[in-house]
Formats: structure tokens, sequence, C-alpha cells
């Protein structure tokens, strides 16, 4: 199976910029859609944003125009670049993959940032 790995987190203050990256370790072929979610304290994981087969972008609200999805023109790379973070921002990032074979996801990463 595949097994995707997350990078990039880390701790910052308000209003820095972080990139998240999510590579798949192995070639994973037929892929719809490439998301990432968050889990803050108290809350339940939510969608931030996914990009899906070719152009389609979607966000959550409180991306606010802050953030960007993107994915590697080669391999199973998608991104995250996270701008003007807030201090509500901070929680588990986690990247997802989904095809017909069902869905993938990576362990989670850290993001912290404070005020």
């Amino acid at each position: 199976q595949g097994q995707l790995v997350e990078s990039g987190g880390g701790s910052v203050e308000a209003g820095e910029s972080l990139r998240l990256s999510c590579a798949a370790s192995r070639s994973i072929s037929g892929i719809n859609n490439m998301a990432w979610f968050r889990q803050t304290p108290g809350k339940q994981r939510e969608l931030v944003a996914l990009i899906g087969s070719g152009t389609r972008l979607n966000y959550a609200d409180f991306v606010e125009g802050r953030f960007t999805i993107s994915r590697a023109r080669v391999g199973n790379t998608v991104y995250l670049q996270m701008n003007n973070l807030k201090p509500e921002d901070t929680g588990v990032y986690y990247c997802r993959l989904t095809g017909p074979w069902g869905d993938y996801w990576g362990q989670g990463i850290q993001v912290t940032v404070s005020s």
C-alpha cells in the first residue's frame, strides 16, 4: 500500500507562513483528489483544501484566500502554502489522497501559530 509522508510543519508567529508537503513513498495511480485536512483543539477533523482532477479547487471558508493548494507536475506530491497564519490555525494537518481504491491518509503534522 502507498504511504504518505508530510513535512513542513512547525511553530511560527501570527502573520508568518508555512508550506506543507505531502509525498507518497511509492507510486499511486488513479488518484482522483488530493486534499489537506486539519484537526484543531476541541474540534473534529475538517477539510482545509482540495485539488481534484483537472483544475478543480475547493477551500474551506476559514481559509479566506490565505492558503493555496497545489500538486507537483510529476509524482504524487501535494502542497499547502499557508500565508498570514493565525493562532486559530494551530492544529494537526493531514493530507489525504482518494481514488477508486479508497483513500490514504498521512500521519499528520503539527502546525503551531503563536500570537
